[in-house]
């Protein structure tokens, strides 16, 4: 087989790159591991900053985003027991929406399957060949077959454990990494959010957060300790932590509770590859970079990359010039480790440290207090959370 861009991985980044491409009038073929029912499954983020939000819109997939998920205009801060709004509009001019990234994906491979695009999945990617030359080779195995794809740039968007990363030369790499000590018990349930927009709850107990998936679906989540197994918390348990963590006093707000339809647990890391692009291999997404997801960037540095890509490619296929191809690794990760430290600062902030000391839960609190207090303070988290412009 041959394409112009061979992609790595059908999730968000894949998809929508293979999607920009293809309004560019460049083929593409994504090589995806899981079959579509898997990728069209699996649950992951669900806050779209402002200006991935815009790029959905732009490109023509965001119709169903704008009638079925919600534009958040801010999120609520509780600690110490009382509640403080960060208005997004009011400090930035922008918001958030708040729409699943399986839904995302869903779109995503609906659009490409109508534009006669090329996805092959249960299609496993085993080797990537020659990414030094001008015509790199990825090996897949399909339908019971090996095969070769060759291409004249290969873009790895297949997370952390993929093939991509790992054909990166390990003499041109360096690796950057911070393991929290703590994680996340994901819930999904089926009861209307207790709440309007996000909830981040900072409590002696630990953290809490209060996000949505419809009107009638709930997602929260629980700081838990590092190897902590799912199966050991049971639906009671888990509201009464929830309700303790978003208690506020004067009892004047109730956690509703309904059934739980699916508990997991994430660990909480910062990694990140440098470079993301060694001869004619890119990384994307995952691939090259993973955020705590307390920040909700995940998602959003997974498009802001391919939609680098998709301008650099563009103008390589028009006129030959690299000069974007070859700038897109420093430019993408000045995007990266901006949402590194934000990421970075919103989990130190709102956790409690297992190993940490009455005096480090003070200066939390003391911190949160000069948020609530201060607009310039406030507007910096705002700017970060919905999403810095240009950088």
């Amino acid at each position: 087989m041959r394409t112009p861009i061979g992609i790595i991985g059908a999730g968000p980044a894949g998809l929508f790159l293979s999607h920009l491409l293809h309004r560019q009038g460049i083929d593409s073929v994504i090589l995806e591991r899981r079959d579509r029912s898997y990728c069209e499954r699996r649950q992951r983020a669900g806050v779209v900053e402002h200006g991935v939000a815009e790029a959905l819109r732009a490109s023509g997939v965001g119709a169903r985003m704008d009638r079925e998920g919600f534009v958040h205009n801010g999120i609520e801060l509780r600690f110490d027991g009382q509640a403080h709004r960060i208005d997004f509009p009011d400090l930035t001019g922008r918001n958030v929406m708040i729409y699943a990234q399986t839904e995302i994906v869903k779109d995503l491979i609906a659009q490409r399957i109508a534009d006669g695009g090329q996805i092959l999945f249960e299609a496993e990617a085993t080797a990537i060949e020659d990414i030094e030359t001008d015509h790199p080779r990825v090996r897949f195995t399909h339908a019971g077959r090996e095969d070769i794809l060759e291409c004249a740039y290969v873009v790895a968007c297949d997370g952390f454990h993929g093939v991509g990363r790992s054909s990166l030369p390990a003499d041109v790499i360096q690796t950057f990494e911070k393991v929290y000590p703590f994680s996340w018990l994901g819930i999904l349930a089926d009861v209307a959010p207790s709440c309007d927009e996000l909830i981040y709850a900072h409590s002696e107990r630990g953290f809490a957060l209060h996000s949505m998936r419809s009107e009638s679906v709930s997602r929260l989540y629980l700081q838990v300790p590092t190897g902590t197994d799912p199966k050991d918390w049971s639906d009671a348990r888990i509201w009464a932590e929830l309700s303790a963590r978003f208690r506020l006093r004067g009892g004047d707000w109730e956690l509703q509770q309904g059934p739980i339809t699916d508990t997991s647990v994430t660990p909480m890391r910062s990694f990140v590859t440098e470079p993301m692009r060694h001869g004619r291999l890119f990384l994307a997404g995952d691939a090259a970079h993973i955020v705590p997801p307390t920040g909700a960037k995940g998602l959003n540095l997974a498009m802001h990359d391919v939609m680098l890509l998709a301008e650099a490619l563009a103008a390589w296929r028009a006129t030959g010039d690299t000069k974007l191809l070859d700038d897109y690794s420093a430019t993408a990760l000045r995007r990266v480790w901006r949402a590194e430290h934000f990421s970075y600062w919103m989990t130190s902030l709102l956790h409690t440290d297992p190993d940490g000391t009455g005096f480090d839960y003070r200066l939390q609190l003391s911190y949160l207090e000069h948020i609530a207090a201060s607009q310039a303070a406030a507007a910096q988290l705002a700017e970060n959370y919905t999403g810095i412009p240009q950088i």
